[in-house]
């Protein structure tokens, strides 16, 4: 419950429904954020040099995350996204979703590379997972030179996802992948993904990030696409640029997402540099970081 009204969300289905005729009494609007990303794990076996996760180690406690989850569903938390690192090198990755989906309402998510895949994993998330990401930046000769492992292999990576639940594609757009925007588009459609998700490369201590001109390449281009899957774009500041749907009107951006990174410490967003460490209930964390904000 917000301001804005009444949110009801189904996990199975994906479908919201917003009844903004509602008044909702401030004392009764959710404490959580809309969604929440967590990072399980900083841990990942692909050397990216555009990656901006903590290349640290570390890794959060199953029962801690489980609790947090338990805690967010009853404050009015609709989705959890596991991510890292790789969230399926996580120890008992798939006991955690199966976990979560049955403690609590909210849906569960998680964003990979796909090259842990197996229809054995695949068979025990089933039923506790609600949406999937899959990271593919460039196509071809492109992925394989950008990530180091075979194109053929995350192709057979999104077969496995498309057997378990609805999926997006997640690309990296920088100097590499500019010039495969329609490739991508292509791929996302081919291996039935309902979403193709355009990160604009951050800035790293070995990158600088996307460049102004191939920023405005992007705008322009997801600006006039025709393709046959719906694209989204990462609050980077671009997302201002190209026509974007508001999810719910007037919705402010620390109600809608937050992100734990690995270590526990709470933040705006992934690519946040400050944040807060969660010490005791999430949800207060919550709130302070909201009154810092």
């Amino acid at each position: 419950m917000t301001a804005s009204g009444v949110h009801l969300f189904d996990r199975v289905s994906g479908v919201n429904v917003l009844l903004d005729e509602v008044s909702v009494p401030v004392e009764q609007y959710s404490r959580a954020p809309r969604y929440l990303s967590v990072a399980l794990t900083n841990a990942c076996e692909l050397r990216c040099v555009y990656c901006y996760a903590p290349k640290h180690a570390a890794a959060l406690d199953r029962e801690r995350v489980l609790a947090w989850a338990v805690e967010l569903d009853a404050a009015g938390c609709l989705g959890l996204g596991f991510g890292g690192g790789e969230p399926t090198a996580y120890r008992r990755f798939a006991q955690l979703c199966s976990d979560i989906a049955r403690s609590t309402s909210m849906a569960v998510t998680f964003t990979t590379h796909g090259h842990r895949l197996t229809p054995e994993l695949v068979d025990s998330l089933r039923g506790a997972v609600h949406f999937a990401r899959l990271s593919v930046d460039g196509v071809g000769a492109t992925y394989e030179r950008l990530r180091g492992r075979s194109f053929a292999a995350v192709v057979r990576a999104a077969g496995l996802l498309d057997s378990l639940t609805p999926f997006g594609i997640n690309a990296v757009i920088n100097a590499d992948t500019i010039g495969e925007l329609d490739e991508l588009a292509e791929f996302a459609e081919r291996v039935g993904a309902c979403e193709l998700l355009l990160l604009p490369e951050q800035p790293t201590p070995a990158t600088p990030g996307i460049s102004d001109a191939d920023a405005q390449h992007l705008v322009r281009w997801a600006g006039t696409a025709g393709t046959g899957v719906r694209l989204a774009i990462s609050r980077t500041g671009l997302e201002t640029e190209v026509p974007t749907a508001e999810a719910i009107p007037g919705e402010l951006p620390l109600d809608a997402h937050m992100h734990v990174d690995a270590m526990g410490v709470l933040r705006p967003h992934a690519y946040a540099s400050t944040g807060l460490p969660v010490v005791g209930s999430i949800v207060d964390a919550v709130q302070t970081l909201k009154e810092m904000g």
